[in-house]
């Protein structure tokens, strides 16, 4: 009888442990995949931020070059 009792202890006590196991493993995948997320979401916002300072430059470059090019057009026309 005491050995039964023991086993079936040991066997509760070995099921909880593996119950307790799963469940940490859920949550450390969990845990994983949200810092992974957050790390992608950064770099899109990186990379777009980045874009965006680029495609400032561009424009602000293409407007002084139209514009220098446009008045030295005119001033080569006007001349006498």
């Amino acid at each position: 009888m005491r050995m039964r009792q023991s086993a079936a202890q040991w066997e509760v006590a070995f099921e909880q442990e593996a119950a307790l196991e799963r469940r940490r493993r859920t949550q450390l995948r969990h845990r994983a995949v949200t810092r992974s997320r957050a790390r992608r979401i950064q770099r899109t916002e990186q990379r777009g931020t980045v874009a965006f300072g680029v495609l400032a430059v561009a424009l602000t470059i293409t407007v002084v070059t139209v514009v220098v090019v446009m008045f030295e057009a005119l001033a080569w026309l006007m001349a006498p």
